[in-house]
């Protein structure tokens, strides 16, 4: 990937394509050394990210997220544990008639909540998502907050499974229970290397509709940089409960103000030369972030889908918790959550674009 180099770009004219300022052609930002993270990794360093995820997880998971977990997900419906003999106090419809007559004495029917579930974690490995310009990359947020579901649903006793992919399902691993499952999963996040550059939403979902034959919980990782989200992700909530997760990076909020840039599309691979600081290419940009982030949140609303906005700059705890409190108060229609908390129904207004905390100069950019 070709980066920035502002002594050799000539300035560019004002006008620009609408494909030169999309958030698209930007994630791919060539300012940024950073835009590429591949886990290649040995397996001794594999067992040891494994158990630091573990033990970092593991922290939030009994200290924070293990109550709203389960108050969030309660279960499918209530299934028979056993008959007991009749107690004052007990509902006389709960009487097992047929029990009671044959033991002379009466009999209740005892009922439990149905708990287990299955947890289908989605992460996105398209070129898009391998980027980023703070802490970690989109993927890599990704990855971290899988484990904590992972983990979480474990605890729980839940199944969970794993679907990554790119322009083609990268990898899956189907639902089951156990910490060793949820290890193994985590190490499969961890060592996935992705084939593909682009995105198909749809053949993600196509492998999904395989893999769940019956109704579950779908956390979704990706930019949703992509075209034709509506008539998959339609087809995925119309069977399963739906959580997009949105991965964001400042860069692909704000425009980074260095003068000409040549920047690369992760997936496609074009170049552009573009002149970051005229106002023209500035404005155009910020329309097209707004533009986008309505069509997307419009898109989610009216497939009654949940949202948590997660953006590199601020991590994913503080999000992910705002979400599970923001659905227990509001088990009915859309929500969409972020860092700092609720960001209003999932089909309403745009949210406005987020300045950087600061200026971002092209030495800044090499040196990460």
């Amino acid at each position: 990937m070709a980066k920035s180099d502002a002594s050799t770009l000539s300035p560019c004219a004002p006008a620009v394509s609408s494909h030169a300022v999309s958030s698209h052609a930007v994630s791919s930002h060539a300012v940024s050394s950073h835009a590429v993270s591949p886990l290649t990794v040995a397996p001794a360093e594999v067992l040891r990210q494994v158990r630091r995820i573990e033990v970092r997880t593991r922290r939030l998971v009994d200290s924070r997220f293990a109550g709203e977990y389960r108050s969030l997900f309660k279960g499918q419906g209530m299934e028979f544990s056993e008959v007991r003999e009749y107690q004052p106090g007990d509902e006389v419809r709960s009487i097992d008639w047929n029990v009671s007559a044959r033991m002379g004495r009466p009999f209740v029917k005892r009922y439990v909540e149905e708990r287990e579930l299955t947890i289908m974690l989605v992460v996105d490995l398209s070129g898009s998502s391998r980027f980023g310009t703070r802490a970690h990359f989109k993927h890599e947020l990704a990855i971290e907050m899988a484990g904590v579901l992972a983990l979480a649903a474990t605890r729980n006793n839940d199944r969970v499974g794993l679907l990554m992919f790119s322009d083609r399902v990268e990898h899956a691993l189907p639902a089951r229970k156990g910490r060793k499952h949820a290890l193994r999963l985590i190490r499969d996040l961890l060592t996935t290397t992705p084939v593909g550059r682009g995105t198909s939403v749809a053949v993600a979902v196509d492998r999904l509709m395989r893999l769940l034959p019956h109704r579950s919980v779908v956390f979704f990782a990706s930019d949703f940089l992509a075209d034709d989200l509506e008539k998959p992700l339609a087809r995925l909530a119309q069977r399963h409960d739906v959580i997009a997760v949105t991965l964001e990076d400042p860069s692909e909020r704000v425009l980074p103000n260095i003068g000409p840039a040549r920047l690369q599309d992760p997936e496609s691979g074009a170049v552009i030369e573009i002149d970051t600081s005229h106002p023209a290419v500035r404005a155009a940009f910020a329309t097209q972030v707004t533009a986008a982030d309505a069509l997307r949140r419009k898109l989610f609303g009216r497939l009654g889908l949940d949202e948590i906005v997660v953006h590199t700059e601020h991590g994913y705890v503080d999000a992910l918790l705002a979400f599970f409190r923001a659905r227990t108060r509001r088990p009915h229609g859309a929500v969409r959550t972020g860092p700092r908390g609720a960001m209003g129904d999932a089909a309403g207004t745009a949210a406005p674009v987020r300045a950087p905390n600061a200026p971002v100069s092209v030495a800044d950019q090499r040196s990460r």
